[in-house]
């Protein structure tokens, strides 16, 4: 008999999941918790039992689990989610749901780790507003087992006159796996020693865990995933018990959250600071009004904490709704919610025991009077009676989220009741990802690659946003749709995006807006690289991407921190009437209460869709969604948005030409019309740069041996910009107009726009004038160092950084070639009248004719760099070089102060052939540069400097200066420096990886495989794992060179396996064309998904940001994933995917053609794949552009080498003329092309014959 109406319902049991179980041995039965027990008891008589028992039997073992390419598909279950064996016996690691809930969905973020029952954090928006608190990752291992979800379960056997209270996943009944033997992997589920057999289930949008107990004849599963698409947010968690046992059991269960936080106000900080006293303040409401009932809690404080004048009282709230899964179509019952955590544990405070339960049923417990007041309470689902035949199971539903108000409940609670509701959202929620990823679904051999290409496009799109259209109004059987180049109607708006704050990335503060349309601000860095390979995806977007990006950079030539999402604004009323008549509905005040909001200033739609649920605005029945926001920003004007942070980092524009090259390699013809056409602007920081006698600063040497000079305070925040950016405050709506204060103006008023070549020569003039005294790397004088942020004492010792000249001497070479090409379009390429002028503000020409002196004064001195390697010299700047270091830099201090607060407005214009002789000159000294760092070398431990792979970073120590008179605040004494030493350091991978990236001509392999001899025969290589790290033994070096210093070797970025670093440099290998090297690298146990997965210690799906080196001191901690996910490592990965399975360049003009129009372009496919990855037939397939899917054949199963298809079958699209066009060689030429640029085709056979 089933009591209460929870019906069992059958539970598919598949042979690899569930297994059958005997049913609970007698002698087990006193191991267990018994009712009755009290705390001391059960410490005393259990505990003896069960470890006795499992130190004296022969405990099964855990799998070795070296992968290797024929062994990769034992990692799934059916599903293909990532399977860990006794997950929460093994080393510690955190993870993360996406935190994708769809366009119209409103997210939950959510933190796991692999103990307890997983999941350790969750909230909305950030971590200010926890539902369960958020803890670091130390802290989260220790408390998720107690505080996090637990499930209680009273059984009793049929028969049985005593019944067994049993809490699943138990930190107490966790197997010990260092014990087991290596050799067997436990397949059976079952054990000896009775423990339970744990597995947890790793997808792309939901995680599972499993216990299999042998002992109770339960097996129990829990699912989490966040609800998508629906009006309200919740992270949604099943917990599935199935009886194993020959007989029927009888059970009543309790399952949810140990603890609860309510709504309030920013909590984070309260909670950990004042924890006790905000206590106070909580309690649980009912939004059930039955009487005595308990199915709809609602968690808040009465008011939010403060002691202001204002007392703003809580109507938001947090709530628990929960049901046991029936059959039919009835909406199925809520569950009492037991919130009163003192009716569960009693007096035991740890949480180890439920000590509430003691001598009670669950029945009797829910009879209590339960109070919330003045603690935090829980939120525990109670299911009592329940009769569980054999091999059936009973699903409780829960759904945790935050509510506007209390009334909300009985809405919410009728959604999600609805039979099949639950199993349906997590169908899309799977479906969601399916089509965020569908731009790389790859079909190779091997499911670990397959899984591996899937997330790592996942967890970048995270990180940079996954790029929408909106403003299309084409019909969608169109062809040849426009993109956003073609159209300007067309938005690009990125979704998704998220800052990669986690349990072990505690510092950074993340946020995942609780909105439609969500995303959260980036850091600039991190975005400009995930999203280099937009337009490779999503051919659609054009250069909107490169468009907003070189709009961010300043008049300085320095960029923002975070990068936020475009605002829209509409200028026109007419437009806003005519909008809110056609989709508003409601009548005329609606209307108007949508044109009050659009006049109200910029919006993004995920805020404009929020104002207008508030203010009861609602879209007319006979459109969608999707109809309203395409035709409103099809009208709306657009505008990138960022902010300023704190310093500027020197390495942020070198990410600008990988985003023009991915551009070109879709669009070659339209690099012309790319750099001469759109005038962009110019963005505005509230921050300044110093010059160097307010921040180069006399400071004792720490040894107390007289002083030094160290640059300090480089940038501060300028009261003065700030006062001008508050002159676009709107009175009337109090906020400030973005469109105008945050882009740098003329003295007209007018905001000042440049070609993006004139920007670009911008940048490249003010970095080309920071190269340091020895004109080798470019000066860290903004405050902060490069990509190694670690490196932050560099700054203090006057540092320079190689990488960023490497980059500089790539754009400055760009700019040239852009410049000489469309010289030679020109009626006359012999004169100054070219077609194409570059107008650029007077400031900058004044700064290009300053610097064209000093070189002159440089060339004319007779200066040799054979004086460097006198010894006499030892590293001394001679003083040719720093009276022409000493020139550009004061020319570049009175360009800054020129342009401080506005342009003055005046312009000359160069032709491109002035420029190009302009820049042949600044690449010349650039590249002496390069070769004078090569010289002067690297210094460390092992490292005499004659290893020939790059330095990286170079510092300078005034030998002499004087005063200025000057004190900064701290009293110390501002200077000005007279003389210069340089200073060298250890081998860093980055160096040799953007030295690599300038190898160019028949040369290139070469180079590059010397590069990689050298690499591979210098301190950056670690034999024990076949990796690279990403420096050098840093033993011996001073702590004045940054915070890596203050780590262990092997941990974080001192001596580390940095997985970004290291991905940058086997993406150089490839764009060196070495693919087999490339593909020895892949699967030699140094490269995921192919590394050992025990060692790494998590999915091997997933990138992780460093893993400890061998230099670690630990040994059981080398080749562990830590800091998991949203890291750059995954752009770098889908660079070499594009060049693995598309080429380097698929689009190009043809031959003889004119560069314009259809006939011009080109299109070839050239992988570069191993035959591994070939299935028996010698196919693998993989979509391009998300929609083609392409077929490679390959019979012989041979190397694929970058060689070019002997022919192509290519499907079209019904709206393209249908039919299949057949092409011998490896070039599809005219119309074809452009079709399959425009997606107008279904599918493209490539054969390898």
């Amino acid at each position: 008999m089933t009591a209460k109406g929870y019906s069992a319902v059958d539970m598919d049991l598949e042979e690899d999941r569930i297994l059958p179980h005997p049913p609970i041995p007698t002698p087990f039965r006193s191991s267990i918790i018994k009712l009755g027990f009290g705390l001391l008891g059960f410490f005393a008589l259990t505990l003896p039992l069960i470890y006795s028992d499992a130190a004296s039997s022969t405990t099964p073992s855990i799998p070795n689990e070296t992968t290797s390419i024929t062994d990769g598909n034992r990692f799934f279950d059916p599903m293909k989610r990532f399977i860990l064996e006794d997950y929460d016996a093994r080393p510690t690691f955190s993870n993360f749901l996406p935190g994708v809930a769809g366009i119209y969905g409103k997210p939950v973020w959510s933190f796991y780790v692999n103990r307890g029952q997983g999941m350790t954090a969750f909230g909305t928006t950030s971590k200010d507003f926890p539902i369960l608190e958020f803890n670091p990752a130390n802290k989260a291992y220790q408390d998720a087992a107690l505080v996090g979800f637990r499930t209680f379960i009273n059984v009793t056997l049929q028969g049985d006159k005593e019944s067994t209270l049993y809490e699943p996943f138990s930190p107490l009944l966790a197997r010990n796996t260092d014990s087991c033997d290596a050799n067997d992997d436990d397949t059976s589920h079952t054990s000896s020693n009775h423990l339970p057999k744990r597995r947890m289930f790793v997808g792309a949008n939901e995680f599972e865990i499993e216990e299999v107990s042998s002992s109770t004849g339960l097996t129990t599963n829990v699912v989490y995933f966040v609800l998508p698409e629906e009006d309200f947010g919740s992270l949604v968690r099943t917990t599935t018990i199935t009886n194993t046992n020959a007989k029927p059991v009888k059970m009543s269960v309790l399952d949810g959250l140990a603890k609860m936080e309510p709504v309030g106000g920013l909590l984070d900080g309260q909670l950990k600071n004042m924890g006790r006293t905000l206590e106070g303040w909580m309690d649980v409401y009912q939004g059930d009004e039955t009487e005595g009932g308990l199915t709809m809690p609602f968690y808040r404080l009465s008011t939010v904490p403060g002691d202001t004048a204002s007392v703003q009282i809580e109507k938001e709230g947090h709530y628990c709704l929960s049901f046991v899964e029936g059959e039919g179509e009835s909406p199925n019952l809520l569950l009492p919610i037991l919130y009163d955590t003192d009716k569960v544990f009693g007096q035991d405070t740890s949480l180890i025991f439920p000590a509430g339960l003691k001598g009670k049923s669950l029945s009797e417990v829910l009879k209590l009077k339960q109070s919330g007041a003045a603690k935090t309470s829980s939120a525990f689902a109670a299911a009592t009676d329940i009769v569980l035949e054999p091999n059936k199971s009973v699903t409780i539903t829960s759904f945790y989220g935050k509510a506007p108000t209390i009334e909300s409940l009985s809405d919410y609670a009728e959604t999600v009741t609805q039979q099949g509701y639950a199993s349906e959202k997590l169908e899309l929620a799977r479906k969601l990802i399916d089509e965020i990823t569908a731009s790389v679904a790859t079909k190779t051999s091997n499911d670990l690659m397959n899984g591996h290409i899937k997330q790592m496009f996942l967890d970048n799109a995270l990180r940079g946003g996954v790029p929408v259209i909106y403003g299309d109004l084409e019909d969608e059987n169109a062809s040849g749709k426009a993109d956003a180049d073609e159209d300007p109607s067309l938005k690009v708006y990125h979704a998704f995006s998220r800052i990669h704050g986690d349990l072990e990335r505690d510092y950074n503060a993340f946020n995942i807006d609780s909105t439609f349309f969500s995303q959260g601000p980036g850091n600039y860095r991190d975005v400009a690289q995930n999203r280099r390979n937009d337009v490779l995806f999503n051919p659609r977007i054009g250069a909107s991407g490169i468009k907003q990006f070189l709009s961010f950079i300043q008049a300085d030539g320095y960029e923002p921190l975070t990068v936020e999402a475009v605002v829209f604004n509409l200028k026109s009323e007419t437009t806003m009437e005519r909008i809110a008549s056609k989709f508003v509905d409601g009548g005329d005040e609606s209307e108007t209460a949508l044109i009050n909001i659009l006049k109200g200033g910029t919006f993004r739609p995920g805020q404009l869709f929020d104002l207008m649920e508030k203010q009861d605005i609602n879209i007319k029945k006979s459109f969608s969604r999707d109809e309203f926001i395409n035709e409103l920003l099809s009208e709306a004007g657009s505008m990138p948005s960022a902010a300023y942070g704190d310093g500027f980092w020197a390495d942020h524009w070198t990410y600008y030409l990988d985003m023009i090259n991915s551009y070109l390699s879709i669009f070659p013809e339209r690099e012309e019309q790319l750099m001469f056409g759109e005038g962009l602007p110019y963005f505005y920081s509230p921050a300044t740069v110093h010059p160097r006698d307010e921040k180069y600063v006399e400071t004792p040497i720490e040894s107390g041996n007289g002083f030094h000079i160290q640059q300090l305070g480089a940038t501060t925040w300028d009261t003065e910009k700030e006062s001008k950016q508050s002159e676009y405050l709107d009175v009337e709506t109090g906020l400030v107009d973005l469109i105008n204060a945050n882009w740098q103006h003329s003295s007209d008023g007018k905001i000042f726009t440049s070609s993006p070549i004139a920007k670009l020569l911008l940048l490249a003039t003010t970095k080309f004038s920071m190269r340091d005294a020895y004109g080798m790397g470019v000066e860290y004088e903004g405050g902060k160092p490069g990509w190694n942020d670690a490196m932050n004492g560099l700054v203090g010792q006057l540092g320079s950084g190689m990488p960023e000249s490497y980059e500089l001497s790539l754009l400055l070479k760009y700019i040239e070639k852009v410049c000489r090409n469309s010289a030679g379009s020109g009626s006359d390429s012999n004169s100054n009248s070219n077609s194409n002028s570059v107008e650029v503000p007077k400031e900058l020409k004044d700064l290009v004719d300053s610097i064209e002196i000093a070189l002159d004064t440089l060339d004319n001195s007779g200066f040799s760099d054979e004086l460097i390697s006198q010894p006499e010299m030892n590293f001394t700047v001679p003083e040719e070089l720093f009276s022409y270091w000493d020139s550009a830099t004061t020319a570049r201090e009175k360009f800054n102060k020129k342009v401080k607060y506005s342009f003055d407005g005046e312009t000359h214009s160069y032709t491109p052939t002035e420029l190009s002789v302009i820049l042949k000159r600044w690449i010349l000294h650039t590249e002496i540069g390069l070769d004078r760092a090569m010289k002067i070398s690297s210094l460390g431990d092992g490292d005499d400097g004659s290893s020939g792979v790059s330095p990286s970073y170079f510092s300078f120590a005034a030998t002499s200066w004087e005063t200025t008179g000057s004190l900064n605040d701290n009293g110390r004494p501002y200077c000005k420096v007279l003389g210069m030493k340089v200073g060298t350091f250890p081998l860093f991978l980055e160096g040799a990886v953007r030295h690599m990236k300038t190898f160019e001509g028949e040369g290139k392999g070469e180079k590059n495989e010397k590069m990689y001899e050298l690499v591979k025969g210098s301190g950056l290589y670690d034999e024990e794992l076949n990796s690279y790290t990403v420096s050098a033994s840093l033993k011996g070096q001073s702590y004045d060179m940054g915070r890596m210093m203050s780590f262990s070797p092997g941990w974080l970025e001192n001596q580390s396996i940095w997985v970004h670093m290291s991905m940058k440099y086997m993406l150089q290998l490839c764009r060196g064309g070495m693919y087999e090297t490339f593909f020895e690298e892949l699967v030699g146990g140094g490269m995921l998904p192919f590394m050992d997965q025990k060692r790494y210690g998590r999915s091997l799906l997933e990138a992780s940001s460093f893993i400890p080196s061998s230099a670690f001191p630990d040994e059981n901690q080398w080749g562990r994933g830590f800091l998991a996910r949203l890291s750059g490592s995954t752009a770098e990965f889908l660079s070499i995917w594009a060049i693995m399975f598309v080429g380097e360049k698929p689009f190009g003009i043809e031959e003889g053609g004119e560069g314009e129009g259809v006939s011009a372009v080109e299109m070839k496919l050239s992988p570069a794949l191993p035959g591994w990855m070939f299935d028996e037939a010698g196919e693998l397939s993989f979509k391009l552009f998300g929609e083609i899917t392409v077929v490679y054949h390959n019979k012989s199963g041979k190397n694929l080498l970058g060689g070019l298809p002997s022919r192509y079958e290519v499907e079209l699209k019904d709206r393209a003329g249908g039919g299949i066009e057949f092409v011998v060689g490896g070039v599809i030429g005219g119309e074809l092309a452009t079709k399959i640029r425009k997606v107008d085709v279904v599918s493209i056979d490539a054969y390898f014959d």
